[in-house]
This record gives C-alpha cells, structure tokens and sequence, in this order.
C-alpha cells in the first residue's frame, strides 16, 4: 500500500485519509489539532473500531458526525487518554499500565499541561475505560488486533492490512527520546517494523508512514545518540541537532530530549 494512496474527504475540522485494502479500509483523521493528532478508525464489513480519540471538543464532534454510519463498536485508547466526552457510549479498551498512564503517570502530566496551555477548548476529561486487555490477539468488531505492551501504553498491529500502530514516528521530525537506553529501544522497535515489512506504520502526531520513513527514524535516533556521547552540555547538544538536522520540525521535543540526555 502506497501511503499517498488514498482519498480526502473534508471534515468540519480537518480531513479524512481514506486509505482501501479491498475488505478492509482504514480511515486516517488529521485532526489539524494544536498538536497534531491523527485518529484511525478500522472499518470491516460494515463494523469499525476507532484507535485513539481526538481531545479537542471541535475534532471530537467532528469525527462524531463522520463516524455515525461507520458503526463503531470499540475505541482502543493507548497513548491519548483524554478526549473522555467523544463517544461515551463506546466501549473503550486498554492495558493496564495504559489506563495508568493517562490516570496517574506521565500521559497524566502530559494532559495537566495541555489544560494549562489551551483552556477550555482541550477536553481534559479522561476516558471511561470499560475493557483492560493484556498482550494477546483480540477481536473488536469482528476485526483481529495484536496488542504489545509498551513501557507507557501498548501497540497494535493490524494483520488484515499490514500495519501497525505506535505513538511516535515522524521521519521529517523530532521526537522524544529519554536517554540512550530509550534510543536503542526505539531503534529495535523500528528495525522490528522493518524487518516485518509492515505495509503502513500509523502513529499519533503523523499521517501514516512506511518502512522508508522508518530507516530514516533509526538513522537519525543513531545519529542523535552519537551527537549525545561527543556533547557536554544540553544547549551543545541541540545546537549540533539542528546543524545535522536543519529542516526537522517539533523543536520542543528536541528540548525534551536534551533535558533528559543532559539532566
């Protein structure tokens, strides 16, 4: 599957990728959110289960209306656990140390923050999780999903079409990297992909990406951990980044990553 393949339907607030594997589609929301969300839905015979949610009320309604006649029967939170008013009546699932995660641990901090910095138009509100589900095959809507527990959340592999889901990719971006031991993690976790030729790799801040994007991942996490070893300060650091890296955007996760390399 080609990831330009697809087509574009307009939303209330942002625009739908609609991407046809023949008895399956897979529906990308780019929410045009204030941190780039993408929501996915999976839709099968007539049945659909949405993975992650919007947590902003406009994309919430948004993805409500489109989503009327896709009859969704499960929503699969990981990484994003707020965002509780869109769809209440939905089941929702989750691991164990996912539901932590966004009640208690830093998806928690993640979600304080976002409510300080844009207001009343974040929905804070954290989803009812109705279903914890562990590192096994499931089955929602009549459509087979494998679950890998992660550090944070879990992944989720989609057999029918090829794909998997994780939080961060972006081959064009900087992402959040907690140290060299993170980095090497990240690096087997995408050599995994590679090695597994996914078909598409779908992630929450990005439109879906492919096993290209993921070399130039890995190509970049060893380069960022060489850049750590011969820097001595945090600011050294991020300015050899942007020197190798010039047209990267998400500025503020390379700011993250030298604080955690440069505690």
């Amino acid at each position: 599957m080609n990831k330009n393949n697809f087509k574009t339907v307009t939303l209330d607030k942002g625009e739908m990728h609609v991407y046809d594997f023949g008895g399956v589609k897979l529906h990308a929301y780019r929410t045009d959110d204030f941190i780039n969300d993408e929501v996915f839905i999976v839709e099968k015979n007539g049945r659909s289960v949405i993975i992650e949610s919007p947590c902003f009320f406009d994309n919430n309604s948004a993805l409500e209306k489109y989503a009327e006649k896709l009859n969704v029967e499960g929503i699969l939170i990981a990484y994003h656990d707020a965002g509780g008013s869109f769809m209440p009546n939905v089941r929702k699932y989750a691991t164990q140390n996912a539901k932590e995660y966004g009640e208690q641990g830093g998806g928690k901090a993640l979600i304080d923050n976002f409510t300080n910095v844009f207001g009343s138009v974040f929905d804070k509100s954290l989803h009812n999780i109705t279903d914890i589900i562990s590192d096994r095959k499931i089955n929602i809507g009549g459509i087979d999903f494998v679950i890998t527990p992660t550090h944070d959340a879990y992944n989720i592999e989609i057999p029918e079409i090829n794909a998997v889901y994780t939080h961060m990719l972006g081959h064009d971006c900087h992402s959040i990297v907690a140290g060299a031991g993170h980095a090497d993690a990240i690096i087997a976790e995408l050599s995994g992909y590679v090695q597994k030729g996914y078909a598409l790799i779908l992630t929450s801040h990005y439109t879906p990406e492919d096993l290209k994007d993921a070399q130039t991942k890995i190509d970049y996490i060893t380069e960022l951990k060489n850049v750590a070893k011969n820097c001595k300060t945090a600011d050294e650091f991020k300015a050899e980044i942007k020197r190798c890296f010039p047209e990267y955007g998400g500025e503020n996760y390379l700011d993250m990553t030298a604080g955690m390399f440069f505690a």
